[in-house]
This record gives C-alpha cells, sequence and structure tokens, in this order.
C-alpha cells in the first residue's frame, strides 16, 4: 500500500479528512482509485468533476455508506470503521446539507430543525427552541420558525436544511450540489454562508459542485475527478494555471474534448 503524500497539507498539520489509496467500487466495478490527500481542518475543499465521474461515490464512502474495497480512510481523527454503533456515532459529528434539502413537509421549520437534537440529545424543549432559533439566526432565517416548507422559496429551503444540519454543531460540513436550483442571488448568500459560518464555528468543508466559479470563490482546495481518479489535487489558483487538456474543457465547458461528446467514449459515464 502506499503512503499519502500531500505537498499542500503536511503530517504535520491536523487533518479532518484523510483517503490513503483508496478504492471504491460499486456493484463490482472501480469507480474511483488511488485516492490519496488530506483535508487540514478549517479548509473548504471544492469537489468538482463531470457527471457521473464519482462526486456522489466520494460522499457516501466519506460517510460510510460505501466501504473501501482498498486503502484506509479516517475523518476527524477516526479510521473509519464499518459496524453500525461507530457509524452512527461518527455521522452525528458529520453535517450534511442535501441537494434536495430533505426537509420534512408535515413539520415546520423549527421541527425540522429540532428533529437532530430530538434524536441525538436529551435536552429539555426550551433549550431545543432556543438553540433552533440560532441556527435560524445564523442562516437569517429567525422569522420563519413556524413555516412550513411549502411556504418556502427555494432559496430559503436551502439555508434552513443548512440550519438543520447545523443542528449538533458538526465539525465536518458535507455539500452536496449545494446551489443547484437557485437563482443568483440565493447562490450569493449560500456561498457566503459556507465560506463564514466555516471561519466561525471551526469548521471543515467539503462542497461537491458543478458550480464552478462559485465554489471556487471561498474554496482554499480543488480536487477534481474524472477517468476514475483524481485528476487534480491542488489550490483553485493552480486550477485556473493549469494547461491540462481535461481540466481546460471542464473551466471551459467545451462539449467535446478528453471526455468524450459521444457518451459511448465515456465508460464512467453511468458512475454517478
Amino acid at each position: 500500500m502506499r503512503t499519502a503524500i500531500d505537498p499542500l497539507t503536511p503530517s504535520t498539520v491536523p487533518a479532518d479528512l484523510v483517503f490513503d489509496d483508496v478504492r471504491i467500487e460499486r456493484g463490482g466495478r472501480v469507480i474511483l482509485d488511488h485516492l490519496s490527500f488530506r483535508l487540514p481542518h478549517g479548509s473548504i475543499t471544492a469537489v468538482l468533476g463531470p457527471s457521473g465521474a464519482g462526486k456522489s461515490t466520494l460522499l457516501h464512502a466519506i460517510t460510510g455508506e460505501l466501504v473501501p474495497s482498498h486503502g484506509h480512510l479516517s475523518a476527524l481523527g477516526v479510521a473509519l470503521a464499518y459496524r453500525r454503533r461507530d457509524l452512527l456515532a461518527l455521522r452525528r459529528r458529520i453535517g450534511v446539507l442535501l441537494q434536495g434539502n430533505g426537509l420534512l413537509s408535515d413539520l415546520t421549520v423549527a421541527e425540522n430543525i429540532a428533529l437532530p437534537l430530538r434524536m441525538h440529545t436529551r435536552l429539555s424543549d426550551a433549550l431545543i427552541l432556543r438553540l433552533v432559533q440560532l441556527k435560524l439566526n445564523a442562516v437569517g432565517l429567525v422569522s420563519a420558525l413556524d413555516l412550513y416548507p411549502r411556504e418556502l422559496s427555494g432559496g430559503m429551503a436551502r439555508r434552513v436544511a443548512f440550519a438543520r444540519a447545523l443542528a449538533l454543531d458538526p465539525p465536518l460540513m458535507l455539500y452536496d450540489e449545494p446551489l443547484t436550483g437557485l437563482d443568483p442571488i440565493a447562490i450569493g448568500v449560500i456561498v457566503s454562508l459556507i465560506a463564514g459560518l466555516n471561519k466561525i464555528l471551526n469548521m471543515t468543508s467539503v462542497i461537491i459542485t458543478h458550480h464552478v466559479q462559485q465554489s471556487l470563490s471561498i474554496a482554499d482546495r480543488v480536487l477534481v475527478l474524472a477517468n476514475g481518479g483524481l485528476a487534480f489535487d491542488g489550490t483553485p489558483a493552480m486550477l485556473y494555471a493549469s494547461t491540462d487538456p481535461l481540466l481546460l474543457q471542464f473551466l471551459r465547458g467545451e462539449p467535446d474534448g478528453p471526455i468524450a461528446f459521444d457518451a459511448s467514449r465515456n465508460p464512467l459515464a453511468v458512475a454517478a
């Protein structure tokens, strides 16, 4: 097994997420291989790549839903052990903002945000309400406390889902396409919240996204997945300076190139 060598994150710097020569398979087919990187505490990392490159697969590996067939993976200083009790304990420390928000339509905004607090703590109703108010204040939506998801705009619903993901004060936040389906103003709000709360709450954030420019504006680091592995690992400035044809095609949005227009020439096009 290779040892992960990461010039961007020296081994002396605490890392909240470590992949060491990780291989991830689905249905007997290798989706991602030879993944080695270390993401330092407090950083914001954008994970980019064409559709089907394995971005969602990477997220599912971090949350323990997919077990690597090779290599080692650790999150928040704990090597992933795939026993149910260990996974539940880890997942309580990882916040996930889902692309579809995942709000329960028959619960109010306050009840949606309170749900993880009721499931994982024994706090009093009064304290839970106070925490819900604090989370809503963090995303600028205190006035939405008693509204239902159907009464929210798309941007407001995303912010409520953000507040719920923060309910248990997770040190690691995962964002699954947080900007999809939002108007430019709402995108700006979410981008600002991700950057601001990452700093204020001293978190580590991983953003899986197709929104290149917006995510790179706040990212410390960029991972680009393509062709079954890690096509790029570096800073946004390094990515923009790259002359790699695949990276240039992706950044420019060109319809054909190393990533072929004809889907039959892209064997990983259904790897999600």
